[in-house]
């Protein structure tokens, strides 16, 4: 039985209460185990000669990454974040400004020498966010903004410590910086946390507890005990105004300040951070960054960091072990699964197929050549939508739905069924079917 003390939502003071989580037992932790079942579903793999830690996807995993990576983009998009592209490269001397190769040198690759230079595969992308923000000129007026990218960074993990998807030395991490005045860094941190919440709604997924992340002792962190001060303050003041619990950590804090972590647990309860909300005073003085106040002089914008899902990677292993690949229908690999009763009815099911496609459904057909009815049932239990046709079906051009959790629907018109389980995936819907009339 594991016992956590937590800060309680909303409390003026640090009061604390008790939670109590039930340990999963051998058969749970070993059945959604991700290495596992993400291999058995075709999801991803590996190869010694592409190396430890360096997973590669396959079709299926392909597609559940890219249903990902399109609903954070848009996501962000709808919070007022505009997206960037920037190299997975930078000179070593980038990494010396930012303070990554001083403090955090023992997880990053060796450089490589390019001429007179050395480059390395960088560990973090806030250091290529900040000279992007630099490029320009910038006013007062245009704070916040909020600069995202999807984008590669690399980590020299031990091999002892690489597992699956979850700890890998490629990663592809959800990351945004948010620029912005002091006035500004309490909001735009709440809201971080607000689409973070959303996302994981959408996913069907809940935090594990909120951690306050803050320096230890021994650890190697900027001294600048001020900075550090604000920080804090800034995110407990987040933190209790969002009326979620959480606990503060010592020795979690990144490098350069304090953040908040929300953790997530793999079913044998290992926590592991995927998303986070930090705030950073350090590299904006590293890079120089400034805006134009209304007083006309230049001021020092704060950094805000932000990531709503973390690395996809990571991402996709909880949601696989949290799913037990039983996908939301958004997410899943195939989402529609269509089941002709017989040879007979191939060319409808084959019609219904394509109309998926052109309607952005992720749609395959499972012919009798693949078995019985019965066994093709089962075959397809993780598709949230199974489309059986038969003669009847086929004759009025329509389609009985038996949907992944066990239910099955009158027979309907085909053209109905696809409205509204297009409705539902794009909506991020978590529920499969909805009763009132679409």
């Amino acid at each position: 039985m594991t016992t956590v003390l937590v800060r309680s939502p909303g409390a003026s003071a640090p009061g604390l209460r008790r939670v109590v989580t039930r340990p999963r037992t051998r058969e749970e932790t070993t059945m959604n185990d991700h290495r596992r079942l993400g291999r058995e579903l075709d999801l991803f793999d590996t190869d010694p000669l592409i190396g430890a830690g360096l997973p590669y996807w396959l079709p299926d995993g392909a597609a559940v990454r890219h249903a990902l990576e399109e609903y954070v983009r848009d996501a962000e998009r709808r919070a007022g974040y505009r997206h960037v592209y920037s190299p997975i490269l930078g000179k070593r001397e980038l990494y010396e400004i930012s303070g990554h190769w001083s403090h955090y040198s023992d997880d990053m690759f060796p450089p490589m020498d390019l001429g007179s230079e050395q480059v390395v595969l960088r560990p973090s992308l806030c250091p290529h966010h900040a000279l992007i923000y630099r490029s320009r000129a910038h006013s007062y007026r245009e704070l916040p903004l909020r600069i995202a990218e999807l984008g590669g960074m690399y980590r020299s993990e031990p091999s002892g410590v690489l597992g699956g998807l979850s700890r890998v030395r490629a990663i592809q991490l959800n990351d945004a910086h948010i620029f912005c005045t002091l006035d500004q860094v309490a909001a735009e941190a709440r809201a971080a946390l607000e689409l973070i919440g959303r996302a994981y709604a959408a996913l069907g997924i809940r935090p594990a507890r909120y951690r306050l992340s803050l320096p230890g002792p021994g650890g190697k962190y900027v001294a600048a005990p001020e900075m550090w001060r604000r920080s804090q303050a800034l995110l407990t003041e987040v933190l209790d105004g969002s009326g979620v619990a959480y606990e503060a950590v010592e020795g979690e804090a990144a490098f350069y300040g304090p953040k908040i972590d929300v953790q997530i647990a793999d079913p044998a309860g290992r926590e592991t951070t995927l998303s986070t909300v930090q705030v950073d005073f350090h590299q904006p003085e590293r890079f120089d960054l400034h805006y134009i106040g209304p007083d006309g002089d230049r001021h020092r914008p704060v950094m805000v960091h932000r990531s709503v899902i973390g690395s996809l990677e990571r991402a996709v292993a909880h949601l696989i072990e949290a799913h037990g690949g039983a996908f939301p229908a958004w997410l899943a690999p195939t989402q529609v699964v269509v089941l002709p009763v017989s040879g007979a009815e191939g060319e409808r099911a084959a019609a219904l197929a394509r109309r998926c496609a052109a309607q952005g459904l992720r749609a395959r057909v499972a012919g009798p050549e693949e078995g019985t009815l019965g066994a093709r049932v089962r075959a397809a239990r993780l598709v949230p939508y199974q489309a059986v046709i038969g003669p009847s079906e086929a004759a009025r051009d329509e389609v009985a739905l038996r949907l992944r959790d066990g239910r099955r629907l009158d027979a309907q018109p085909a053209e109905e069924a696809l409205r509204r389980i297009g409705l539902l995936v794009g909506a991020h819907r978590t529920d499969l079917w909805d009763s009132a009339p679409a």
